[in-house]
């Protein structure tokens, strides 16, 4: 064998072998364990029914399982301090308006930045709330003069300072003049519900799924809905329409990863649930569940972000709401 061929061989043979090399060496494709979905809130509450609508068909498109792992607390914003705190690349999280919109401005010491912790990945779904009343307040465009006229006579009900229900009730005061209804917190919905039932509050924001029923069985009021027309509410008027301006409110769940996420991880996640979002079935889901599907962009969700997060910071400053 020539010189000139030996060398040949040689060189061939060590580019294999650093090929080879190099193969061992390349990461395998992400994911190459199970997603951590973590959600801040117990079993069977919306979020939580949102999470588990989604790790199916992500634990299949991904092809690793994805385990939903509830950490309730501080109305959601211990998971989502998890998650601006993971570092394994497979955790995501599940999480509502309030833990990316007004809780920075709500805790003095919030132990992260939802400006700077996370990478958003998407918008899952929204609903609005239902305004609805005891029997003894009027409806329509009487509701209004009644409303400016109570003064701080009505009370309404919330599931706790802070929350949506909360803030939206004080952006309704803002918005009618007169009205200075006094905020009473209950643990729930259902609890509100009761108490609105029993005499002891006049008005309250709660989700279709639990004002329907009630109104429906002649023990509530409807007034109208916090945001434009909806398809799960389709019997009920926006607020709107009977004078109430400049004001649409939504609750809504939001898919994110920490800022740490690879870009390799948020592009797949990415791409996935767009797919999914798009799924008659998933849909379906999420819509009988009481959500009005989305799904958006990375931005999308991060302009959406920044939007109700500068309503909710004049809210709560104006009205000098704070938490510990």
């Amino acid at each position: 064998m020539s010189i000139a061929r030996r060398t040949l061989l040689a060189t061939a043979c060590a580019l294999l072998a650093a090929g080879g090399a190099q193969a061992q060496q390349a990461p395998a494709a992400w994911p190459t364990k199970p997603i951590r979905l973590v959600v801040g809130f117990p079993g069977g509450s919306t979020p939580d029914i949102a999470a588990r609508v989604l790790a199916e068909p992500l634990a299949k498109a991904l092809g690793q399982p994805v385990v939903v792992d509830n950490k309730p607390g501080a109305s959601g914003n211990i998971a989502a301090d998890t998650v601006a705190k993971a570092t394994d690349d497979h955790t995501l999280g599940i999480v509502i308006n309030g833990n990316l919109t007004s809780s920075k401005m709500l805790y003095s010491k919030l132990p992260y930045d939802p400006a700077k912790d996370f990478s958003y990945l998407s918008l899952i779904a929204t609903a609005p709330l239902v305004l609805v009343a005891s029997n003894d307040i009027p409806t329509g465009k009487d509701f209004l003069a009644a409303a400016r006229a109570s003064g701080t006579k009505w009370n309404y009900g919330s599931v706790g300072v802070g929350s949506v229900g909360h803030l939206g009730m004080e952006l309704l005061k803002n918005r009618v003049p007169g009205m200075d209804a006094t905020h009473v917190p209950y643990a729930g919905n259902p609890q509100v519900v009761t108490a609105m039932i029993g005499g002891q509050l006049q008005l309250a924001l709660v989700p279709p799924a639990i004002a329907i029923p009630q109104v429906k069985a002649g023990k509530l009021k409807a007034i109208g809905l916090t945001s434009g027309r909806s398809t799960l509410a389709p019997e009920y008027a926006p607020l709107a329409d009977i004078g109430v301006r400049d004001f649409n409110l939504e609750v809504w769940t939001a898919l994110l990863g920490p800022a740490s996420l690879s870009p390799e991880a948020k592009a797949r996640i990415t791409k996935e649930i767009a797919v999914i979002m798009k799924n008659p079935e998933v849909r379906q889901q999420l819509f009988d569940k009481g959500w009005q599907p989305v799904g958006t962009s990375p931005e999308g969700m991060r302009l959406r972000v920044q939007d109700e997060a500068a309503i909710m910071t004049k809210i709560i400053q104006a009205r000098g709401i704070k938490l510990q």
